[in-house]
């Protein structure tokens, strides 16, 4: 046990926490992206479902062994700590991935971003004012894309966080 938990050791184990959670689900992206380039469809599909699984679980179970490791390095510790700690990796593991997704649309080929934009005026009849509204979005996707993400990844997180510092908290008043 290191003694007593302050906020500078805390945002030292939520960056740790962090960076492994944004890696994971950053691979998990990459490997969708890999997939994506297969050409197949089925591949694609696939690949995207039994990746989205891989993230979801793995988030927990890395939240989860952070949360005991937490638990375990530190004395005193109490559910908002675990929760604090969650909270702030949630922060951070979404600005990695937020980041990583940004990078990966602003450096997307144009005529990938061309075809997706055809293909989608193409399904919804739109009409050229609606295109031109439409490539004004285009424009600010990896700006939207980050904000959204980072947005999502921290809800997720903090929700997730919450659910676990709880199972955490409760296992230890448990002794096991």
């Amino acid at each position: 046990m290191n003694g007593k938990l302050d906020n500078t050791a805390l945002w030292n184990e939520a960056a740790k926490a962090g960076m492994l959670l944004g890696l994971v689900s950053v691979g998990c992206l990459g490997l969708r992206e890999l997939a994506g380039m297969s050409g197949s469809a089925f591949l694609v599909q696939a690949a995207a479902v039994i990746l989205w699984t891989v993230e979801f679980f793995g988030c927990i179970l890395v939240m989860k062994s952070q949360q005991l490791n937490l638990r375990d390095k530190y004395e005193e510790i109490k559910m908002e700590d675990c929760f604090r700690l969650g909270r702030r990796a949630a922060l951070l593991s979404g600005l990695v991935l937020a980041s990583a997704q940004a990078l990966i649309i602003l450096y997307m080929p144009q005529e990938s971003m061309d075809a997706v934009v055809g293909q989608i005026s193409q399904a919804m009849n739109m009409s050229s004012s609606q295109m031109e509204q439409m490539e004004g979005v285009v424009n600010k996707l990896p700006l939207y894309t980050f904000v959204f993400q980072w947005i999502y990844c921290f809800l997720y997180g903090t929700v997730l966080s919450a659910i676990v510092s709880r199972y955490i908290f409760l296992q230890k008043l448990f002794g096991q």
